[in-house]
């Protein structure tokens, strides 16, 4: 019996490598366009108005929404979170930025404004954008 003819491959089949290669490079292509017209990625924030706010740079800013929920830089934390984070001496040096929407309860601001006197930070201060 004679098997050769059915073990023999079909030559019809080949792996072309170029067009996935140019599906992936066009891939890559819409990545890195999303990724310079996306928005910021923060929690948005209607800072009230002062006459005498200052520029700040990036320290401890602890954002406070409309709803009272408390964000440090993107992540959602709690009192108890903030208080284990403020209680590290590389942070107790650092100025804590509270950065409150206006329609914020003063009882939340209060609260963080607390807490961090409370862990011996020596600066607390609120950001507010800068009247006209």
């Amino acid at each position: 019996m004679d098997f050769s003819k059915y073990l023999r491959r079909k030559k019809g089949f080949e792996f072309n490598l170029i067009p996935l290669l140019d599906i992936v490079f066009i891939l890559f292509f819409f990545v890195m366009l999303g990724v310079l017209y996306m928005s910021n990625a923060g929690m948005k924030v209607d800072l009230p108005k002062a006459i005498t706010s200052d520029a700040f740079n990036d320290n401890n800013i602890v954002i406070i929404s409309s709803e009272n929920i408390l964000y440090l830089g993107n992540k959602v934390v709690t009192l108890k979170d903030l208080k284990d984070l403020l209680m590290t001496p590389q942070n107790k040096a650092r100025p804590v930025l509270i950065k409150a929407d206006r329609r914020a309860s003063f009882g939340r601001i209060v609260d963080v404004w607390d807490l961090g006197r409370r862990m011996g930070v020596g600066r607390i201060n609120v950001i507010s954008d800068q009247e006209q």
